[in-house]
């Protein structure tokens, strides 16, 4: 039987996740953002830590191009480019 997380269980499971997120799968990211979403959670920042497509996270040697007021990252498993805007 699962157990239920509440709001704040939810977000200090995802804080933690986050702290130490070089050495997860993708099948892990999945699942931390799904309960994100269930909880309704925002991830703001944190979910420019890794692709969008693959859900892999980004190690650092990644294509980063910075265009006027777009900032577009290539993602070198699958290729998917992730563009936002910059601040």
């Amino acid at each position: 039987m699962k157990t239920k997380l509440s709001k704040t269980e939810a977000q200090e499971k995802i804080k933690e996740f986050f702290k130490n997120i070089k050495n997860k799968t993708p099948k892990e990211i999945k699942k931390i953002k799904k309960i994100a979403m269930n909880k309704k959670i925002p991830l703001k920042e944190k979910r420019k830590l890794f692709c969008e497509k693959c859900l892999n996270h980004y190690s650092g040697n990644e294509k980063i191009r910075i265009r006027k007021i777009m900032k577009s990252v290539e993602c070198k498993n699958c290729g998917y480019i992730a563009r936002w805007k910059v601040k």
